[in-house]
C-alpha cells in the first residue's frame, strides 16, 4: 500500500478529524495512546486497515510512560513456572532489540552485588535462575554478542561495575544483561508515527463520550466540538482506563513507583543493580542507570483501589521502602536529599476469579474479550509485549485483512546497529532519534540558534523541540518535556526550560497555521 508521511503535527491532526466528521468509515477505531493502543494501529495499519486512534491527552500520557525502561527477556515469570509467558517475553525483547527497534534499545548490564546478606545457597539459586534465563535468549535466538551471557565477578570487578557499592563483605556478584528502552515514550511516539505512514488517523487531545461497537462520540478538547467516528469494529486499549469504556472489564491495578537520583552521586553509571529485598527471596529492587546520567530506583508493586488519577502518586512509605533496601548495597545510605524527583505507573492488571489479594502475584498475561455491543477489548500484559497483544487483538475483530507483520516492520528511525553507528549526528541524538537525528542535527548547522539548548544545564536543542511539533506530534510546552523527552521528571528542570520551550512551540504551531 501507498505510504504516506509519518509526520504528526497540529495541521495533519485537524485534517484528518475533519475528515471523519464528514463521514469516513474505517476499518478500525483504537481508543488509547499508550504503547498498546499505538502498537494496535500500527498492527491494523500495515495490514491495509483503515484506522482512527483517539486518545484523551497525549501519546503515553498514562502507564506507557511510567515504566521502569526495561525490555524484560521473562526471567521473572520463570521463576513462577510460568514458561510460556516468559518464553513470549524472551521473544519480543529479541524482536524489539533486533529489528524493530534497535535504535531505542540497549543492552542493560545488571549485577547482583554478593554481601553478606546474600548466602552462597541464595546465590546459587539465583544464577541457577539467570542461566535459565539465557537459555530463554538462546531460544528466542537473541544473539549473544548483544546480550551475553551471565557470569560471576570478583569484588574488584564488582567495584568497577559499580564504584557506589557498599565495600564491607563484598566477595563479588552475579552479572547478567537484559534490555533497556532509551525511553519508553518515545517508543510510544515512534509507534504512531510509523502507524501514520501508513494512513492512520492519530487524534490527541480527543476524549470518547460514548462507545459502542460501531464507533464513538468523541469531543475535541481544543476545539469543543463533537464528532460522531464511524466505524466497522472498535478496539478499546485504554489501559487501566479501559473499564470506564466497557463495563464488563474488570481490573485490579497495581502501583510501581520510582524514584530519580543522580548516578554520579550514587557511584552508578553503566550497569544496573538488582538488589534482593531482606526477608523476601525472590523479590528486588532495581537501580537503573540511564543513559542522561540519571539513575532510577524502583520499583513497588502495590494494589491501587478506587478512582483511577490521571497522574498517580508516589506515596512516602513507597519513598522509604526504595531508600531504604537501596540503601543495604551502597557505601553511601540514600537519604530523601538525594531524591531529584519521582513518578509512578499504575499497572492494568486482570482481576480474575480467585486471584490472589497480592498484585505480584498477579498475571502479567494479557487478554482479548469481546462486550456485549462488540467492543473488543485488550487488557494486562506488559510493555515488552505490546506487539504480541496488537496482534491479538488486531485478529479478534476479524476483518479481511492479512496477518500480522509487525515482527519484521522497522519503526521510523530503526536502522541496523551497525549503521546507526555511522550516523552523522551526537551520539545523544542518535540514541534518541536514531537514523532521523542526523536531520535534526543538520537542523542546527543550518541554523545555529537550533542547535543551542533551550536552558542552562538541559541538553535538549531548540532543533528538538522544533522537531516534536512539526514531526511527533507535541501540542504544547507540556507535551515536549514530559512525553517527547523526559525534562519534566526533574521539577527543577522543568521550571528552567519551560519559558523557553513554550516560546518555541508557539512559533513553531504558529508557522504551520501559516504554511497551512
Amino acid at each position: 500500500m501507498t505510504q504516506r508521511t509519518t509526520a504528526l503535527n497540529a495541521q495533519r491532526r485537524a485534517n484528518d478529524l475533519e475528515a471523519l466528521a464528514a463521514g469516513e468509515v474505517v476499518d478500525v477505531l483504537v481508543v488509547g495512546g499508550g504503547v498498546t493502543g499505538a502498537g494496535v494501529a500500527l498492527d491494523a495499519a500495515s495490514r491495509g486497515l483503515s484506522v482512527a486512534l483517539v486518545e484523551a491527552q497525549d501519546l503515553a500520557f498514562g502507564t506507557s510512560r511510567w515504566s521502569s525502561k526495561l525490555v524484560h527477556g521473562g526471567l521473572r515469570y520463570l521463576a513462577k513456572g510460568d514458561v510460556g509467558l516468559a518464553h513470549e517475553s524472551a521473544v519480543e525483547r529479541g524482536i524489539l532489540m533486533t529489528r524493530t527497534a534497535p535504535h531505542l534499545t540497549r543492552a542493560l548490564p545488571q549485577l547482583v552485588p554478593l554481601l553478606p546478606e546474600v548466602s552462597t545457597r541464595e546465590a546459587g539459586l539465583i544464577y541457577a535462575g539467570l542461566s535459565a534465563g539465557d537459555v530463554l535468549r538462546r531460544v528466542a535466538r537473541t544473539p549473544s554478542s548483544l546480550l551475553p551471557r551471565p557470569h560471576k565477578v570478583s569484588g574488584p570487578e564488582a567495584l568497577a561495575l559499580a564504584p557506589g557499592l557498599r565495600r564491607e563483605g563484598l566477595r563479588g556478584g552475579l552479572l547478567s544483561f537484559d534490555g533497556q528502552l532509551i525511553d519508553d515514550a518515545r517508543l510510544v511516539v515512534a509507534l504512531a508515527r510509523t502507524a501514520a505512514g501508513f494512513g492512520a488517523r492519530i487524534l490527541t487531545r480527543t476524549r470518547v463520550l460514548t462507545l459502542s461497537g460501531t464507533g464513538a462520540e468523541v469531543v475535541d478538547e481544543l476545539t469543543g466540538s463533537q464528532v460522531d467516528i464511524q466505524a466497522r469494529s472498535v478496539i478499546n486499549a485504554a489501559g487501566v482506563w479501559a473499564g470506564n469504556l466497557v463495563d464488563s472489564v474488570r481490573l485490579r491495578p497495581s502501583r510501581g513507583s520510582h524514584l530519580v537520583l543522580d548516578g554520579t552521586r550514587m557511584g552508578i553509571s553503566n550497569t544496573a543493580l538488582t538488589v534482593p529485598v531482606p526477608g523476601h527471596f525472590g523479590r528486588y529492587a532495581l537501580v537503573l542507570p540511564q543513559a542522561d546520567g540519571r539513575v532510577y530506583l524502583g520499583l513497588t508493586d502495590e494494589p491501587v483501589d478506587g478512582p483511577i488519577p490521571d497522574v498517580p502518586t508516589v506515596p512516602e512509605s513507597d519513598v522509604d521502602f526504595l531508600l531504604e533496601v537501596a540503601s543495604t548495597v551502597l557505601e553511601h545510605p540514600l537519604t530523601r536529599d538525594d531524591i531529584l524527583g519521582r513518578f509512578a505507573g499504575l499497572r492494568p492488571l486482570i482481576d480474575l476469579p480467585g486471584a490472589s489479594k497480592r498484585s505480584a502475584d498477579l498475571s502479567r498475561h494479557h487478554a482479548v474479550v469481546r462486550a456485549p455491543n462488540g467492543v473488543v477489548t485488550v487488557v494486562g500484559g506488559k510493555l515488552t509485549t505490546y506487539r504480541k497483544m496488537a496482534a491479538d487483538a488486531v485478529d479478534a475483530v476479524d476483518l479481511p485483512a492479512g496477518p500480522s507483520t509487525t515482527k519484521s516492520l522497522p519503526l521510523v528511525g530503526a536502522a541496523p546497529r551497525a549503521d546507526l553507528s555511522t550516523v552523522d549526528a551526537p551520539a545523544r541524538l542518535v540514541s534518541r532519534y536514531g537514523a532521523e537525528a542526523a536531520t535534526i542535527h543538520a537542523m542546527g548547522e543550518l541554523d545555529p540558534t537550533l542547535a543551542e539548548p533551550v536552558a542552562p544545564g538541559i541538553p535538549l536543542t531548540a532543533a528538538e523541540v522544533v522537531w516534536a511539533v512539526r514531526q511527533e506530534g507535541a501540542l504544547d510546552a507540556a507535551d515536549v518535556l514530559h512525553r517527547r523527552t523526559r525534562v519534566g521528571l526533574v521539577s527543577a528542570d522543568l521550571e528552567v526550560a519551560m519559558p523557553a520551550v513554550a516560546d518555541l512551540v508557539a512559533r513553531t504551531l504558529n508557522g504551520l497555521t501559516q504554511e497551512a
